[in-house]
């Protein structure tokens, strides 16, 4: 395959303010119809030399998608990060991540003028607030536009998160980026006489927290109508546990288990499995579920109907949690000193169903699953996740082999979590190996090309409604490419391709594959 940079470049000029509601789609049942998609963070996209936009890429993406045939962008959750950059521990359950806001669009509405580039010392997210304070003081002189009343009913409709979110970020700036435990008492308590003041001291911060919450938003949902125009769903990812050090934890201590000086007792993380022998200690406060239950579960209400509002499809990550979650004394290092305590998942779940209807959700049901676990998924009808990597154990019951699979489930060749396909089948132990091969020669219609396409056709050839393939599985990419590896603290999370990756007959290609096994939706064809 010859390599060259895809031909169509996709505008994502906002010729018009649009409004931060969905146009109708088609997409309430993605799952209606067999489809395949791909799974990409908007920060691997290619632009800037720190990490993707929801500019100009971010459209061309979409158009990349509709060219191969593929109808579903999975993304990973797009809230604001800690320096680690994990969207799985972020600052908000709520909020948009600024560093993906793409300066262009400031440009477009007229609230910067000249050149903006970003200096050689700079992070894309100085330079990001840098733009935004000077497009918002021209956006603060122009009262009387569309773009004014966008912005209030913006922060109207998102006040319930919105407010607690600008305060904490505020004051986390103020206090030199600490944790909010770490800030004088009456902050870290919410003394309401401290907050007034604070709220009175920081306006001006306040304000422009709000400011870049609607500019990313406003962009998202840009994108979110290009990509239903082209008859691309969008795919989220609800981390199940939060951060300690977020707005969500800051504002709602009741609702964690914290002890009464506002430090976890307990904390989230796996027992030993695949990914690690000695199991993972996340760190994350777990969930006081009773008083979140005695408050007629408001807070995953106003999780979820965020999660709604962005895409058309979400991954519940962890939904094990929801049946029971593995609690580490916060004072143990390691994972290996838990125990297992039930959750009331089904009372969740029921209230959630009971006010949104059937919801478009996707459980993340790898590790240890037991019945009570898989009983829960099945009674709300949730699809769950096969992943290719793991299906060549030599076992004929391995519930990841495709001829095991179910048609309500979500197949994956592997996650952001495993390394890429081809990577992984070359270090593979030469009995793992053998065991790969010896099957792909009993299926000899997957093998005309080499990995990791063997891979891909069998996944695609699922009984299953939606394959998913990450993007550095399309694009062939072997060792150094994988996004995240669980169980280690530093290297994650900055992957990214480049459109010189992209070899000029590969939507073409995957077209193709995609018709043979009938997962181009009719308007594709």
């Amino acid at each position: 395959m010859t390599k060259a940079t895809i031909q169509s470049e996709p505008s994502s000029d906002n010729s018009d303010v649009l409004p931060l509601t969905s146009i109708s789609i088609k997409h309430k049942q993605v799952l209606a119809t067999r489809r395949a998609g791909v799974l990409l963070h908007p920060t691997s996209l290619p632009g800037n030399r720190h990490n993707g936009t929801l500019g100009q890429h971010a459209f061309r993406f979409v158009d990349f998608l509709t060219e191969c045939g593929m109808t579903v962008w999975q993304t990973l959750p797009l809230g604001p990060t800690h320096s680690d950059a994990s969207p799985y521990l972020c600052l908000s359950a709520h909020a948009g991540n600024p560093a993906l806001i793409d300066i262009d669009w400031l440009e477009h509405h007229q609230l910067l003028a000249g050149q903006h580039e970003c200096a050689p010392d700079q992070s894309y997210q100085e330079f990001v607030q840098i733009c935004l304070q000077q497009a918002h003081k021209v956006f603060c002189r122009q009262t009387d536009n569309e773009l004014h009343f966008d912005y209030r009913g913006f922060i109207n409709e998102h006040a319930n998160w919105l407010e607690d979110y600008a305060l904490y970020t505020a004051l986390r700036i103020d206090n030199n980026g600490q944790s909010w435990d770490r800030w004088p008492q009456p902050l870290k308590d919410r003394d309401p006489k401290a907050l007034k003041k604070a709220r009175t001291q920081l306006k001006d911060v306040i304000e422009l927290i709000r400011f870049e919450q609607f500019v990313f938003f406003s962009q998202w949902q840009k994108l979110k109508n290009y990509a239903h125009e082209h008859d691309v769903c969008l795919f989220g990812d609800i981390p199940i546990f939060v951060a300690y050090d977020s707005a969500d934890v800051w504002a709602h201590r009741d609702f964690f288990l914290l002890d009464n000086a506002g430090y976890p007792s307990v904390v989230a993380g796996v027992p030993p499995d695949y990914f690690s022998k000695t199991g993972q200690r996340w760190g994350n406060p777990h969930y006081h579920w009773d008083n979140l239950q005695a408050d007629g579960f408001k807070w995953w209400l106003d999780r979820m109907r965020s999660q709604l509002d962005l895409f058309d499809l979400v991954r519940i990550d962890h939904f094990r949690g929801f049946e029971s979650f593995w609690a580490i004394p916060a004072e143990s290092r390691v994972a290996t000193h838990g125990e297992w305590i039930e959750a009331p998942g089904e009372a969740l779940l029921n209230t959630l169903y009971e006010t949104f209807g059937q919801l478009p959700l996707v459980a993340e049901d790898l590790g240890i699953i037991t019945k009570e676990v898989e009983a829960l998924r099945l009674k709300f009808k949730m699809p769950g996740m096969k992943i290719l990597q793991f299906a060549f154990s030599g076992e004929s019951d391995n519930p990841y082999l495709p001829e095991n699979h179910e048609k309500d489930s979500v197949v994956y060749t592997g996650t952001h979590d495993n390394d890429t396909t081809l990577s992984w089948y070359e270090s593979l132990s030469q009995i793992d190996k053998a065991r790969v091969d010896s099957y792909f020669k009993q299926h000899k219609e997957f093998t005309s090309e080499p990995m990791p396409w063997p891979l891909i056709r069998c996944a695609l050839s699922s009984i299953a409604q939606l394959v998913i393939l990450p993007m550095q599985d399309i694009l062939g990419l072997g060792s150094g490419h994988r996004m995240n590896t669980p169980g280690v603290t530093k290297g994650n999370w900055h992957w990214r391709f480049d459109w010189g990756q992209v070899p000029d007959d590969l939507p073409a290609h995957l077209s193709e594959i995609l018709q043979d096994y009938h997962r181009v939706p009719d308007s594709h064809t």
